[in-house]
């Protein structure tokens, strides 16, 4: 009964949506000029017998049209990418379809950066350099490179002040328009006006730099070393093409940076840019069968004869529609997969105001210690006058500071990997930035590998493992049990009754040494401690630990060891003069990879079975992540450093304890990047452990996902039997 009651609510609602669509779709303009082609469109469609029918309604605005819509007074209309990403924030919008050239991809153009193909520069060597821009405020030479370089993690913004921001990122610049009062001079440095001294830095064709051909001159004539335009303009003004101060250029001589670091031809910008750029979608009411909409523009293109990109004869351009457009093309239906992650996180990250930063920033402190170096910490950056101001926020636990967080009555605090899972799954927190131990853009604590001798040819995947000798750092411990352990369960290999995981694990090898195990197979290949005493006691065997466990490698007690990537080079080639490693050699080792295929003890980054994340700030999801990055990156050009005369952010002995509100070894902060989610910032990996350990018993060689789908099946089943 209950499955027929929902399938008769579903086809009532369809009926509904298609007698809607059935009987008229109400098309809303924005001008007198559009209203006169959407009434001659609609003259043409009904003459081609094209339905529904169109019809159209005014309004002034695509804000009153969205309105309309949302009050089912309208139907349907078209509007720029930028108009629906602000539409988005007030309302969930459904996108029918995008409008498109003939190759069909749905693209407006791509905004790629342009340097010389002699110049060395790539997308992460940015700062410092010398920019051209096609102005302030556009979108292929402001919004699109700025927008990726904040989401990036690669600039920091301080309380929304984007012009400041750029001005610190880049050594100088020309962006036309730049010259309000407030913008940094620096933007305007490169640029040269009309030649005579005049018009410098207008945003108009009079200043030589302006828009896409000046943004590229600006590279040509060695201004800049980095030109933020669309993918034409090079084309447009090499090879013969453009104006007398274009002669003699050559496209081939000029390259794109991508993403990735790397560099391609300007002729490889679909795979080479930093932003796709969307064409005009169709925006439908909730009430309305996309399906219907898009067959309906298509069948007026191909039946009607009417100009639907065609906008001269009504005296005005891009009508309805972008003149520069050709087709349609079907959209999934939710706005943000219509534009794509990417162009729209670039937006997102140039939509800031000071308004939206909060007057202070409430830290969550833990200890009586924490709360004396936040204290600190506060009065430092307020005399540095950053924003927002710092305030401190005593919570008697971690769980107690996650859910202050939560529920608004704090705002920030850093916390390591198993914390972060639980931050975010329970209480629905997002990372904002991390620290990085190392000084690169990483994110990672270590990797957690297998190391194996080169000379054992009898290993060649995980599966491969059973009935081998193993060596464990001790029981519990990420690198050496929870990572492996937890992937060995995951893909089936290991297959524990009621959660008893040492059993399962003892099962699969033919003998371990695993510190504080109880298991005795699990204990059999331990040595105890010099005297041959303490046998599998943590802490105290000489198996113990990332060395111990590599020793038991070494030493032949083991076939296998699971430890960190930086444990084979600490312990080979001289870094350790005991006599059971004097002798070794980091060449002599070979990593197992979660591919099931070997590789270099130097190839970890891509060799691993999980990269363990460092520490992360976490926040809740409403707060602004890109203004608490650039809060703390700012203050840490002051105060990063352990020799600092005064206040210390990664430094806790002034105040009676160690790692206090940051881990003591952080060497920078970092901003996050794409890794937006907790899931993201600890990876599918190091996540998967911590989901399989939870409680691996029904789930031995499951994922999460498979459990949710096994769940949602079995709930299906229990209604169809109703």
């Amino acid at each position: 009964m209950a499955v027929l009651v929902v399938f008769l609510g579903v086809s009532l609602l369809a009926v509904q949506m298609v007698a809607v669509c059935g009987q008229n779709i109400r098309w809303c303009t924005v001008s007198t000029k559009e209203m006169e082609k959407c009434k001659a469109m609609s003259v043409a469609f009904n003459a081609a017998a094209i339905r529904p029918l169109l019809s159209c309604v005014a309004e002034t605005s695509v804000v009153g049209c969205a309105s309309l819509l949302k009050n089912k007074e309208a139907d349907a209309f078209s509007a720029r990418p930028t108009d629906i990403y602000d539409l988005g924030k007030l309302d969930t919008l459904r996108i029918a379809a995008g409008e498109s050239d003939r190759e069909g991809e749905g693209v407006s153009y791509y905004a790629v950066a342009v340097v010389k193909k002699t110049s060395t520069v790539t997308v992460n060597s940015l700062k410092g350099r010398r920019s051209c821009h096609t102005g302030k405020g556009r979108t292929a030479g402001w919004n699109m490179p700025l927008g990726y370089l904040i989401d990036s993690g690669a600039m920091s913004v301080m309380g929304c002040d984007v012009s400041k921001g750029l001005s610190e990122f880049f050594n100088a610049s020309c962006v036309p328009g730049a010259n309000e009062l407030g913008d940094p001079a620096s933007l305007c440095s490169l640029c040269v006006g009309d030649g005579t001294g005049n018009h410098r830095c207008e945003s108009s064709d009079k200043e030589r730099y302006y828009a896409y051909k000046g943004a590229f001159r600006c590279l040509v004539e060695n201004a800049g070393e980095v030109a933020f335009i669309k993918h034409t303009t090079v084309q447009e003004n090499t090879d013969g093409q453009g104006d007398a101060w274009a002669n003699g250029l050559r496209s081939e001589d000029y390259e794109l940076l991508c993403r990735d670091g790397t560099r391609a031809s300007v002729k490889d910008f679909r795979r080479c840019h930093l932003e796709r750029v969307p064409s005009r979608g169709i925006v439908v009411g909730n009430h309305v069968d996309p399906t219907q909409v898009y067959n309906m523009l298509m069948d007026g293109l191909r039946k009607s004869g009417f100009g639907m990109f065609q906008s001269s004869s009504f005296g005005g351009t891009d009508l309805l529609f972008s003149d520069s457009s050709a087709t349609f093309i079907k959209a999934n239906d939710q706005h943000i997969d219509w534009m794509g992650q990417r162009y729209y996180q670039a937006l997102a990250a140039m939509d800031c105001s000071s308004a939206d930063i909060p007057e202070f920033l409430r830290w969550c402190v833990l200890s009586s210690e924490e709360q004396r170096k936040c204290v600190a910490m506060a009065e430092a950056f307020n005399s540095a006058s950053l924003t927002p101001k710092l305030q401190c926020v005593f919570g008697d636990s971690v769980d107690q500071c996650m859910q202050k967080i939560k529920d608004n009555e704090a705002d920030a605090i850093t916390l390591d990997g198993g914390y972060i899972y639980t931050a975010g799954k329970s209480y629905g927190l997002v990372p904002a930035a991390a620290e990085s131990y190392t000084g690169d853009t990483d994110g990672s604590v270590y990797y957690a590998v297998a190391v194996l001798k080169k000379n054992n040819n009898n290993i060649r995947s995980l599966s491969d493992l059973r009935g081998k000798t193993s060596c464990h750092t001790g029981l519990g411990r990420t690198a050496g049990w929870n990572v492996p352990v937890g992937m060995l369960i995951k893909r089936g290999l290991i297959t524990p009754h009621s959660c008893q995981i040492e059993e399962g694990a003892a099962g699969f090898f033919k003998s371990s040494c695993v510190p504080g195990a109880s298991q005795s197979a699990l204990c059999e290949q331990c040595v105890g401690d010099q005297k041959g005493d303490n046998k599998c006691k943590k802490g105290m065997d000489l198996f113990d630990g990332y060395s111990g466990a590599f020793r038991c490698l070494a030493q032949g007690a083991g076939e296998v060891a699971f430890v960190k990537h930086a444990t084979v080079f600490e312990n080979t080639d001289g870094n350790n003069t005991d006599s059971w490693a004097v002798h070794l050699q980091s060449r002599e080792f070979q990593l197992l990879c979660s591919q099931d295929t070997r590789a270099e003890v130097t190839q970890y980054r891509h060799c691993h079975l999980a990269r363990v994340p460092s520490h992360a700030v976490m926040m809740r999801p409403t707060l602004n992540r890109h203004a608490i990055y650039g809060l703390l990156d700012k203050a840490q050009v002051s105060y990063g450093s352990d020799s600092n005369p005064g206040f210390r952010m990664f430094d806790s002995s002034s105040y009676g304890g160690a790692d206090l509100l940051f881990k003591d070894s952080t060497q920078r902060i970092i901003g996050v990047g794409e890794r937006r989610t907790y899931q993201e910032w600890l990876g599918h990996e190091y996540l998967d452990s911590l989901v399989t350990m939870e409680c691996p018993s029904s789930a031995a060689g499951q994922s999460f996902t498979t459990l949710v789908m096994v769940a949602l099946l079995s709930s299906l089943v229990s209604l169809l039997a109703v």
